[in-house]
């Protein structure tokens, strides 16, 4: 029976013929099986002779049924491996890929274009001080910014006031509503000359189509000796040609107030109507858009940072990024910004591989 049972095996030339075997010998049907099933009917001096050389048929088929699987299986995949082939040369199935928010690709461009003119980033904390956010920037406390309704005040620094223990320069008890503290902050830890811009979050109570609680803003700050309102226009000149990418573009200074620069100056950029949309550029304008807000620094700012302002003077400006993003773009309305959509992503969003570079073009 051995004999028989292991040229079966041996023989079987498919891994289909080699289950028939083992059913044949080891199904609940099985010779085998049945042998097993004898063993209890047998006296203990038969079982003894008996149930050793049953269960040896059993190891020995088994074994067999095993190896010529192995081997079975080990020839499939040869002649798998021989028939089948792989073409390299076709291009990869195409991978999912996010893109880059409008928002973080302007910011990169930003840092390009004023990279280009010598500037530095510079960052600093979203919570702030009253000091750093208000007074610093000759804020007054009757401000109406200062008020409730219009700014984020933490539980933390509104229980220290309460209780007489807050410091106005150390305890943080506010959301800041600028990036202008990064410019406080640089002032008081950098020597001048100073050239910087600081992108950011910044929060404010307001939401509607264009204004939200939470929004971005990059401001630029340059402390130096002799400097002019004319280094202002033609340093806002230049980055705003570069950023919408062309040379016909006419600015106009308005006359502003701003607590911490003096003059203190609204800049607005000509558009001209395309298909019913407002176009930034074009040597006669149809409209003026208001973009940012900028000045001379006021001197009490650069006082309370520890520098003479007969010594050093500077420029200061202020854009919101989201606006910025809005305008050159062709987006209407801010708050699918954070929706987080992912159809207004992949529709406005960026290849990560389109980094921006002057000589490529900041938003190519």
């Amino acid at each position: 029976m051995r004999e028989h049972m292991l040229t079966a095996i041996a023989a079987a030339s498919g891994l289909d013929a080699l289950d028939a075997c083992r059913v044949e010998a080891l199904g609940k049907q099985g010779t085998i099986t049945a042998l097993l099933k004898t063993l209890g009917k047998m006296t203990p001096e038969e079982r003894l002779v008996q149930g050793p050389q049953i269960q040896g048929l059993r190891e020995a088929v088994a074994n067999g049924i095993a190896e010529r699987k192995a081997t079975l299986e080990r020839a499939a995949l040869d002649a798998r491996l021989a028939s089948e082939t792989l073409d390299m040369t076709l291009p990869a199935d195409a991978m999912p890929a996010g893109t880059i928010h409008p928002v973080s690709q302007v910011m990169d461009e930003l840092a390009e274009i004023f990279a280009d003119l010598g500037f530095a980033v510079a960052t600093g904390p979203e919570i702030e001080t009253d000091w750093h956010n208000f007074t610093a920037l000759n804020i007054p406390e009757t401000h109406p910014a200062r008020a409730m309704h219009d700014t984020f005040y933490l539980q933390q620094g509104i229980d220290a006031k309460a209780a007489g223990t807050a410091d106005e320069k150390t305890t943080f008890s506010l959301l800041r509503t600028h990036t202008s503290p990064v410019q406080i902050r640089t002032m008081l830890s950098q020597k001048p000359p100073i050239r910087i811009i600081a992108p950011g979050r910044t929060y404010r109570s307001d939401s509607d189509a264009t204004h939200t609680p939470m929004f971005h803003q990059v401001e630029g700050l340059v402390i130096d000796k002799g400097i002019t309102l004319g280094h202002l226009k033609w340093t806002l000149e230049t980055f705003v040609k570069a950023f919408f990418e062309r040379d016909d573009i006419v600015l106009r200074l308005r006359p502003s107030y701003f607590p911490f620069t003096e003059p203190s100056v609204e800049i607005d950029v000509g558009y001209t109507l395309v298909k019913g949309k407002r176009v930034v550029g074009g040597a006669e304008p149809d409209g003026w858009l208001e973009i940012l807000g900028s000045g001379m620094v006021h001197r009490k700012v650069i006082e309370a940072c520890g520098l003479d302002p007969d010594e050093w003077q500077g420029f200061a400006f202020g854009c919101g990024i989201d606006r910025l993003a809005m305008l050159k773009y062709g987006m209407d309305d801010l708050r699918p910004f954070f929706d987080g959509d992912i159809r207004w992503l992949k529709h406005y969003g960026f290849s990560s591989l389109d980094v921006p570079t002057l000589s490529g073009g900041v938003g190519a």
